[in-house]
């Protein structure tokens, strides 16, 4: 109704002045704006939200030290137990690596902070200053989500390739991790080289990874010299990281992970320390406590990483998941989840260290209502949180068992909404002038549109979905009555028709090709 009456000309307003006014704003809208001018990206200051107290996340943190002290890791590699226990940690008769207090304490101030991930594009960076947000992918589906057919089918590489392009194109997703499992590759070597291949021939944002065993770390670092053009370049600017699962909760290493990051530390790639419990499985199910396991966790990584080679950069992973506790099954998509991420993202403040968590994770089989607002509510509160790093943001269904391409395209449009919440409402002296509000009362035409405020802010301050639907419904009926999900699809075809090639130089690429199987 509104809208309509707004439509209408006034006796203050000739016809020809609020279609003009109309024109420049569609004229605004369709040019360009430089990255510093736009109303949302990369590294927004996050931090708003805190759902703890400050005495909260002191018990936290003293929880946790107690776990580290008392209870300890067990399972640690030989290679491992050396490093750990010449750094002074302590081994018992049990096996169990126990820390002392004063030896976190110690590695916590040696510890990287302030990093930057690099990108091949260094227009990609990311800098996890501080609370800087930034939203990506992860995961590790085994299945694709055919919004067509309403099926899950097994996901392929070039399910992985296409997924990477289409993260290259999308402006809300800063990074990109490994959200799917090749499915079509049996050779797990083979499977690791393509996941990386892949997702570097498909985006130039920074990467993630994973690795299946550590006797494929050298195949795939040759891989990345290749790719970087050399491994001078390489160490550089290492634009992979290795998100890796050193533990197996609760409180044990993972023996074969340890020695696959310590490989990767030798090779000058970043690292995710990545502790995912399951609240009420793997985790204790108070979130509180399932928290202080994540934590005591993640700085047995610290210790660790640190002890190897101090000052390594390194992300402080603290991934506790939430269990439906009537089934014990994943609930990625509750508030729960929501609220532990969150947590999680405080104690990464707390200690200053860059973080990660994941969020955005929907229960729900296919992009609908359900998946919205699961995915919704948990992108927010980590991004209102201050977390540097949001994994598994879009994309992700049925509690990480399934990937869709057209949820990556609408999670794009949810992001950018999430990232106009995390901006926040800048008051400045421009901004609270009253210059237009008398314009436009006193002897104006009663209203803001066209006014050169408005106009000035269209672009910097307001978000613009691309594929959601905005239209009245009469408009929506004219149109054909287009409907979501296939607005999703369309554009991913879009996408996918003009970037065929390879994000990697083809003299390079031959060189791989000759040198490595690629399924793509």
């Amino acid at each position: 109704m509104a809208e309509t009456v707004l439509d209408e000309p006034t006796s203050q307003e000739p016809r020809g002045r609020r279609s003009g006014g109309r024109a420049a704003r569609h004229a605004l809208r369709a040019s360009p704006l430089a990255q510093n001018l736009r109303p949302v990206r990369p590294g927004l200051e996050g931090g708003q939200y805190r759902p703890l107290s400050d005495d909260g996340v002191q018990r936290i943190h003293g929880a946790a030290l107690d776990a580290l002290e008392k209870i300890g890791l067990a399972d640690a590699p030989p290679s491992g137990v050396e490093i750990l226990t010449g750094a002074g940690a302590v081994q018992g008769e049990d096996g169990r690596i126990r820390f002392p207090r004063a030896l976190v304490e110690d590695m916590l101030a040696i510890a990287a902070r302030d990093i930057m991930l690099f990108a091949r594009d260094p227009a990609f960076d990311l800098d996890l200053t501080g609370s800087r947000v930034h939203y990506g992918t992860a995961g590790a589906a085994v299945h694709v989500v055919d919004v067509e057919t309403r099926e899950y089918r097994q996901s392929t590489a070039q399910d992985l390739y296409d997924a990477a392009k289409l993260a290259q194109a999308l402006d809300n997703i800063h990074f990109f991790q490994r959200p799917m499992v090749c499915r079509d590759i049996a050779d797990n070597y083979e499977m690791d080289v393509n996941t990386l291949y892949g997702a570097c021939a498909g985006t130039t944002k920074h990467v993630g990874t994973s690795f299946s065993d550590p006797a494929h770390v050298q195949g795939c670092f040759e891989l990345l010299h290749l790719i970087a053009g050399s491994e001078v370049a390489w160490r550089e600017r290492p634009f992979v990281s290795n998100s890796n699962c050193f533990v197996v909760p609760p409180m044990k290493f993972a023996t074969e992970s340890c020695l696959t990051m310590e490989a990767c530390i030798r090779g000058g790639m970043p690292m995710l320390l990545l502790s995912a419990g399951q609240a009420g499985a793997t985790a204790p199910a108070p979130l509180a406590a399932a928290i202080v396991q994540a934590v005591a966790e993640c700085l047995a990584g610290v210790v660790y990483v640190n002890a190897m080679a101090p000052g390594h950069p390194a992300v402080f992973g603290t991934w506790p998941f939430v269990s439906d506790l009537r089934t014990g099954a994943m609930s990625g998509g509750s508030g729960e989840q929501a609220l532990l991420t969150a947590g999680c993202a405080q104690m990464h403040r707390f200690y200053g260290l860059p973080g990660g968590a994941a969020a955005g994770i929907a229960d729900a089989k296919l992009p609908d209502m359900q998946a919205g607002w699961e995915q919704a509510i948990s992108n927010v509160m980590a991004g209102l949180s201050g977390l540097n790093l949001v994994y598994e943001a879009a994309g992700m269904h049925a509690s990480l068992l399934g990937f869709c391409h057209e949820s990556l395209i609408l999670g794009d449009d949810l992001l950018g909404q999430v990232l106009r919440c995390v901006r926040g409402i800048e008051v400045t002296e421009d901004s609270v002038s009253l210059d237009a509000m008398r314009a436009v009362c006193l002897g104006g035409p009663g209203h803001y549109l066209g006014h050169p405020q408005t106009l000035g802010l269209m672009q910097s301050e307001y978000v613009y979905p691309l594929t959601a639907d905005r239209t009245s419904p009469k408009e929506w009926v004219e149109l054909g009555r287009p409907d979501l999900v296939a607005n999703a699809t369309r554009r991913k075809h879009e996408i996918l028709a003009a970037s065929k090639a390879p994000l990697i130089e083809p003299v390079t690429d031959a060189r791989i090709r000759a040198a490595f199987k690629i399924h793509v």
